[in-house]
């Protein structure tokens, strides 16, 4: 049996003991990534700049486990606003995914008011 191994990359870390995701043999599931820069570790206050920082994040999870954007099979996105979420995640949706035939699934649900972020998201990826 395969053995899970904890997968990081520079540009992002959790505050508690866990990894930013997890792969047992070429299975990926990411823990919860927010928008935070990747360069300099801050939230932009703005939606647009946190989802263009979260498709950065999720790149980078796929990429630290030999894999590439094409591997991801799911993303689970978090918003506060969905309207205006959806339509801010569509735009960098298409460009990491510009083939209609061959995009990965796709959940939105809403933050709380009261969330730090204004996006957040979780990856499945089976690599290779």
């Amino acid at each position: 049996m395969a053995k899970r191994k904890s997968i990081n990359w520079a540009g992002f870390k959790h505050e508690n003991p866990i990894p930013n995701a997890s792969m047992i043999g070429n299975i990926l599931m990411s823990s919860v990534m927010s928008g935070r820069d990747p360069a300099t570790g801050t939230m932009p206050p703005d939606m647009d700049a946190q989802v263009a920082n979260i498709f950065k994040q999720i790149r980078a999870c796929v990429e630290a486990a030999g894999g590439t954007v094409d591997d991801i099979l799911k993303v689970t996105f978090w918003v506060k606003d969905p309207a205006s979420g959806r339509k801010a995640l569509n735009g960098e949706w298409t460009k990491m995914f510009p083939d209609a035939a061959s995009r990965p699934a796709r959940h939105t649900q809403a933050l709380p008011a009261s969330a730090p972020n204004h996006v957040a998201c979780d990856v499945f990826a089976v690599i290779g």
